[in-house]
């Protein structure tokens, strides 16, 4: 049986459940009915993202080599932006390589400071924006604007950008836009990306994008141009949507689970443990695209045909019970450290997931420090879903500060 994903995002968690429990992999159909397939257990998407028998290129992708994928494709983002997601071999080292300058653990940790700063600010700034009703929208005003700030201080980012960045990724990430909405999104963005490398050439700094214009314009040309605006794209995507998800996720399982809240506040649980089960339990990727078998290959017995598009299934992992037991389907920060795959697995772990992690911790402290009695303002089962099968999250979280 060939299972469609779910658009709209309000049924994640039970989709993926169905999914892992169907198969070790299931037959998908993806957008314009092009077949593909999804791995939702751990055990078998660890190996998988590990195996050296599948690549990311899209030049491996059987149905685009032919000719069957339209010029205009939701998932065009994600198969043919010209980033490290999308290399194999050399051209990800090199990609990576570059990257790398900007995710040092010195770096990382140099950055907590002027972090600490933009969360405090942030979440003291949060009774100016409760409405009429008492409620606060805390994805918009606290979840959004710290990753956003953080990853545009990297790059080097004119704030005046940020705001319509943030719209353009939402669109290109959301399966629920349109072929046609997301890959124009894709196109506005590259437009703004460019010039903000035109400024970054003119004006030099200490951010990455400048590192990346003196590795291409001095260092014999490392990076192709759309090499160059594909690896800020990607940045800027997955350095502020996830972080995003990974954020309103965890603020919102400290208010379904106050008794998690409680252990976090009392010192007994660390917000490093609150944020390692939120990326468990509520992975801020649900499904990522997409690997490509080179040659025909056999997961757990099921034959994979070569150039098959392969996708993550990483919410259904989270919650497998052959990995965490029993109780996988419950919020526990108690639990041993976990072994999730969120952040991926192989040599396309994210570059970014050091300080992906100590943003979380900062924000989480700061927030339930700030504002111990904080409630959610409708029933957790009534929060908005965030649309698309790509990312798992809610389009808001309304709270009362308390």
């Amino acid at each position: 049986m060939t299972i469609e994903l779910d658009s709209t995002g309000a049924s994640t968690h039970q989709h993926a459940a169905e999914l892992r429990e169907t198969a070790a992999v299931c037959p998908i159909l993806l957008p314009d009915g092009i077949p593909g397939v999804i791995i939702a257990r751990h055990q078998e998407l660890r190996d998988h993202l590990s195996d050296p028998r599948a690549m990311r290129n899209a030049a491996y992708f059987t149905a685009y080599t032919e000719g069957r994928i339209p010029e205009q494709w939701q998932l065009n983002a994600f198969t043919l932006i010209q980033s490290m997601t999308t290399a194999d071999g050399e051209d990800h080292r090199r990609m990576r390589g570059l990257t790398n300058r900007a995710f040092t653990a010195r770096r990382v940790a140099a950055l907590r400071p002027w972090i600490e700063g933009l969360s405090g600010r942030l979440v003291s700034e949060l009774p100016k924006h409760v409405d009429a009703d008492g409620v606060v929208d805390l994805r918009h005003h606290l979840a959004y604007p710290l990753p956003m700030g953080v990853i545009s201080e990297l790059l080097g980012v004119n704030p005046v950008y940020r705001e319509r960045l943030h719209q353009l990724s939402t669109r290109m990430v959301s399966t629920a836009s349109t072929a046609e909405d997301a890959m124009a999104a894709q196109t506005e963005m590259h437009a703004i990306l460019d010039q903000v490398v035109a400024e970054r050439r003119a004006e030099p700094g200490e951010d990455l994008t400048s590192a990346m214009i003196a590795a291409r314009d001095d260092e014999g040309a490392r990076l192709s141009q759309d090499e160059l605006t594909g690896s800020l794209v990607l940045m800027v995507v997955a350095g502020h949507e996830t972080t995003l998800n990974l954020l309103t996720n965890a603020f919102r399982a400290m208010c379904a689970f106050p008794e998690q809240r409680a252990l976090a506040l009392a010192g007994e649980i660390t917000w490093d443990q609150v944020v390692e089960e939120t990326l468990r339990w509520d992975a801020p990727v649900a499904n990522f695209p997409f690997r490509y078998p080179v040659t025909d290959i056999e997961i757990d017995g099921i034959p994979v045909p070569k150039g098959t598009p392969i996708m993550a299934g990483y919410a259904g992992a989270g919650r497998d019970p052959r990995e965490f037991g029993p109780t996988a389907d419950q919020f526990d920060a108690t639990r041993p450290p976990a072994r999730h795959l969120s952040f991926g697995q192989g040599v396309h772990f994210c570059v970014g997931a050091p300080l992906a992690r100590m943003e979380a911790q900062i924000v989480l402290r700061d927030l339930f420090t700030a504002f111990p009695d904080l409630t959610l303002a409708v029933p957790n089962e009534e929060l908005p879903p965030l649309p698309g099968f790509i990312n798992s999250s809610v389009a808001e979280l309304p709270v009362r500060l308390g």
